[in-house]
C-alpha cells in the first residue's frame, strides 16, 4: 500500500492551547537563573520580577528561606503568593547567557528552558488546575514547546486519563514565536503515536514487524508497532508546513504495509526486482525496510526535486553507536548536512553524521544470485550496509537519509519528553523546511 502526499500547502488546522478564563484554575511556571558568581543573587527573569514587585517581594522572601538554589531542570513549588495562581512554580533555568554548545551541538540556553518549562509543568498538572501559564523565559518558542512536549502522554486506549491542561504565555512576549512552538511540539506528539520545486521527504510505514520469516525475539516486539515512525514523522512535518504557509511545494512518500509470518512471505533465498530494474537478493526478511524504500525511492526521481529526505526506523543497530542522543545522518551532500545539522542546534534534537563509503557498498553489490544483496557480507557495520543498500536507488546529488530507530523512543533520556514514543525528530524536520523555504524565498 502507499500514501502520497502532494500539498501545495493550504493551512492546516492546530490545536487552540489558550486556557479559559478561570482564575482559580490556573497555575504559573516562572523561571530564575542560576549565580553567576558565588556571592551573587540568583536573578528571575522579567515575568518572575514582575510578579515579585505585585506581590510586594513575597516570591524572593518566601525563595531565601525554602532552600538551597534551583539547579537548572529543578522546581519548587508555592502557594497562597497570589490569589490567581493557587500554584506557583519556580524552575532553574542554569546560567543566564544562552550560547551554542559545539560539543553538545545545541543551543543549551534553549534546551535549558525546554527541560525546566517541561519539569514545572508537569508538577503543576492537578486535577484541580485545568490550565497553566508559563514563563516565555526570554524565548517563547522554547518554553512553549517544553510545556506542550512536556504534558503529552498518550493515553487514548487508557480508561483513566490525566487531566488535559491547556497551556497559555504569562505576561508579555513573542506572540509569533510562541505560536510556532505550540506548532512545532503539537506536531512532534502528532508523529509519536503512531515554492520552486519539491523537497521530497519519504517515509518508511511498516505497520507492524515480525521480522518474517526471520522472526524477531518477542521481548519488546510490541515496540514495532512504531516501525512507522517514519511515515508518521515526515506526515507531521509537511503538516506543520502547510500552517506555517511556507511557499514551498512538498512531496510525501509513504511506502505502508506489514512484515509478517504467513505461507505467502518472503523466503531467504527469494530474489526481487525493484523500480529501477536491479535484482536484489532477500536473504534476511526482517531486513523488509529496505525492500520497500528501494522502490519508493525510485519512484521520487520522476519528479524534479531540489533535496531528498528519508527518514526511517530502518535499523535498530543504529543506537549501539548513538544511543538516544541523536538521529544518525547519511548523505551525500554537505550542504544538505550542514542545514540538517544547523536546524538540529536550534531545536535541540540533534544530527550526526555517518560514513557512506563505498567501503561498505561493496558488502552488499555482487551477491550471488542477484544485483544487491538485502543484508551485508558481515555483521559488523549494519547501519551503515543497510543505508550504502539505499544508495544503490538513488543518483539525486542532494539526499540524505535519517536512522530514527535510535530516537523512536524515551526511557527518561530527554526531560521534557514522557516515556514510550516520541515522535522525534520532527521539529528538527520542520526547522530544515522553514529554513529551505527562507533560503529559496
Amino acid at each position: 500500500m502507499w500514501l502520497l502526499w502532494h500539498f501545495p500547502l493550504p493551512p492546516a488546522a492546530v490545536r487552540d492551547h489558550e486556557a479559559p478564563g478561570n482564575d482559580m484554575t490556573k497555575g504559573l511556571v516562572l523561571g530564575i537563573y542560576s549565580k553567576e558568581k558565588e556571592d551573587d543573587v540568583p536573578q528571575f527573569t522579567s515575568a518572575g520580577e514582575n510578579l515579585d514587585k505585585l506581590i510586594a517581594g513575597k516570591l524572593r522572601e518566601t525563595l531565601n528561606i525554602s532552600g538551597p538554589p534551583l539547579k537548572a531542570g529543578k522546581t519548587r513549588t508555592f502557594y497562597g503568593l497570589h490569589q490567581d495562581f493557587p500554584s506557583v512554580v519556580l524552575v532553574g533555568l542554569g546560567k543566564k547567557v544562552a550560547r551554542i554548545d559545539e560539543q553538545e551541538n545545541w543551543q543549551e540556553g534553549k534546551e535549558n528552558i525546554r527541560a525546566a518549562v517541561a519539569a514545572g509543568c508537569r508538577q503543576i498538572q492537578d486535577p484541580e488546575l485545568s490550565s497553566v501559564e508559563v514563563d516565555p523565559c526570554r524565548d517563547a518558542q522554547a518554553a512553549e514547546e517544553g510545556a506542550v512536549l512536556g504534558l503529552y502522554e498518550y493515553d487514548d486506549l487508557k480508561q483513566k486519563k490525566k487531566m488535559a491542561m491547556s497551556v497559555k504565555l504569562y505576561g508579555t512576549g513573542n506572540q509569533e514565536a510562541w505560536q510556532k512552538g505550540v506548532l512545532f511540539a503539537s506536531r512532534q506528539n502528532l508523529a509519536a503515536p503512531m515554492q520552486t520545486n519539491h523537497p521530497l521527504f519519504v517515509g518508511k510505514g511498516i505497520t507492524f514487524d515480525s521480522g518474517g520469516i526471520s522472526i524477531k525475539a518477542s521481548a519488546n516486539m510490541d515496540l514495532m508497532r512504531a516501525d512507522m515512525g517514519g511515515a508518521t514523522t515526515i506526515c507531521s512535518a509537511i503538516v506543520s508546513a502547510a500552517k506555517l504557509n511556507l511557499p514551498i511545494n512538498i512531496i510525501g512518500l509513504a511506502p505502508l504495509c506489514e512484515n509478517m509470518p504467513s505461507g505467502k512471505a518472503n523466503k531467504l533465498g527469494d530474489v526481487g526486482r525493484a523500480r529501477n530494474g536491479k535484482t536484489i537478493q532477500v536473504d534476511n526478511t526482517d531486513a523488509e525496510g529496505r525492500l520497500i524504500l528501494a522502490d519508493a525511492l525510485c519512484y521520487v526521481h520522476t519528479f524534479n526535486l531540489k533535496v531528498i529526505l528519508n527518514a526511517t526506523t530502518l535499523t535498530g543497530v543504529i543506537d549501539v553507536a548513538l544511543g538516544s542522543g541523536s538521529t544518525g545522518v547519511f548523505t551525500n551532500s554537505s550542504w544538505l548536512w550542514n542545514k540538517l545539522l544547523q536546524a538540529s542546534i536550534e531545536t535541540g534534537d540533534r544530527v550526526w553524521r555517518m560514513p557512506l563509503f563505498k567501503h561498505y557498498t561493496r558488502q552488499v553489490v555482487g551477491c550471488q544470485l542477484a544485483d544487491v544483496n538485502n543484508i551485508g557480507k558481515y555483521r559488523s557495520a549494519g547501519a551503515c550496509t543497510s543505508v550504502a543498500f539505499l544508495k544503490e536507488f538513488v543518483t539525486h546529488p542532494k539526499w540524505a537519509h535519517l536512522g530514527i530507530a535510535v530516537v523512536m523512543t524515551n526511557k527518561n533520556k530527554v526531560p521534557y519528553l514522557w516515556k514510550g514514543m516520541t515522535g522525534r525528530p520532527t521539529r528538527t524536520l520542520i526547522e530544515f523546511l522553514l529554513r529551505f523555504s527562507q533560503d529559496n524565498a
